[in-house]
């Protein structure tokens, strides 16, 4: 009798440890990153030191299967006439059936490129994001909806309902970019859907691509919009070769295309030099033209094609922290100006 009563307590004292063990907890975390950016045109130079983004992450899990995480924004110090952001850039439930099956419901990070849903500073090259990420996926994309995500078998995916976009807002100049309705009382007539598949079956490597429909609404036009999206990460071996490649169609109005790519090729010599600090000089080449095509043509699918090198280094102390240093210069096709540009900054995540 005695060994069945020593039994219950053991087994009662198990689950009550698991209980403990997957016991509701909150986390904080966060990122920023401050910039110094010198451009120089043949007609002026300009200096600007900015902290760019000062983000707070704030996670609670309920228990092993429901959470809930959010992500709040300000970028440039202060939101004042104009200038300045202070956004809600992700909050939503998720719940996690299984490895391969989750879901969330929110405000949410379509899966869109590299960067759209990792874009803390240690994890991409550059001072600044790359140009291609601002004009032809506009990252940070984000929009009420939900999501499915999960892993099978090497396979990474997620498939997301969301906010369209503004078609009004859609233009020559910057693409999707100001189409963005970022949560704000969305226009809900017409949903974005979106659907990304990844490979992760090689050490180090991720590559998959995305595609995203959307009948984009607006109070005076709609637009058929189409982006397909490839890319490619490999990290190992203190090697790093980074690619994406996008390419939007447009369905109605002068604008019929946009398009670009950039690649990155970086290597750690913080290995080679026998210090724990992380040295990572690259060289990225990038060419992006928000209006690749037009229904008029000619000069008009010149003047917002871009091309720009780049040379920089990143330097990790830990791999939270990261300190940066570039130079690049941007060609314009139509009036072969060029830009000079020479950035210093430092970032951290926790």
């Amino acid at each position: 009798m005695y060994k069945l009563i020593i039994s219950i307590i053991l087994v009662s004292n198990l689950l009550y440890s698991q209980d403990d063990f997957f016991g509701p907890s909150t986390t904080i975390g966060g990122y920023g990153e401050l910039h110094y950016n010198k451009s120089v045109t043949d007609s002026e130079t300009t200096n600007v030191l900015d902290f760019h983004r000062f983000v707070m992450f704030f996670g609670n899990q309920w228990n092993e299967d429901w959470s809930f995480k959010a992500e709040i924004e300000l970028e440039h110090n202060f939101v004042s006439s104009g200038e300045g952001e202070l956004e809600l850039e992700q909050a939503y439930v998720d719940y996690r059936y299984e490895k391969f099956l989750g879901f969330q419901f929110g405000v949410i990070l379509p899966s869109v490129g590299l960067l759209n849903e990792n874009h803390e500073p240690p994890l991409f090259f550059g001072v600044e994001r790359p140009d291609y990420n601002k004009s032809i996926i506009p990252t940070t994309w984000f929009g009420n909806g939900i999501a499915i995500y999960g892993n099978y078998s090497n396979f990474d995916y997620k498939l997301s309902i969301m906010e369209g976009l503004d078609a009004d807002k859609i233009s020559p100049r910057g693409g999707i970019r100001s189409a963005r309705q970022k949560g704000f009382k969305s226009n809900a007539d017409h949903l974005l859907y979106n659907g990304r598949i990844d490979y992760l079956g090689i050490s180090g490597l991720r590559i998959g691509a995305s595609y995203t429909y959307d009948n984009a609404t607006g109070d005076s036009v709609n637009n058929l919009v189409n982006l397909f999206e490839a890319h490619v990460k490999y990290a190992r071996n203190n090697l790093f070769i980074i690619g994406e490649f996008g390419n939007i169609l447009y369905g109605n109005g002068e604008l019929e295309k946009s398009n670009g790519y950039y690649i990155d090729f970086g290597y750690n010599v913080g290995n080679i030099l026998g210090i724990k600090t992380n040295l990572i000089p690259f060289i990225r080449y990038t060419n992006y033209n928000t209006a690749s095509s037009t229904l008029i043509g000619g000069d008009s699918e010149k003047v917002y094609n871009k091309s720009k090198w780049m040379i920089g280094l990143n330097i990790l102390p830990i791999s939270e922290v990261v300190f940066k240093i570039d130079f690049g210069v941007t060609e314009y096709e139509l009036t072969k100006e060029t830009v000079s540009n020479f950035n210093l900054g430092v970032g951290y995540m926790f």
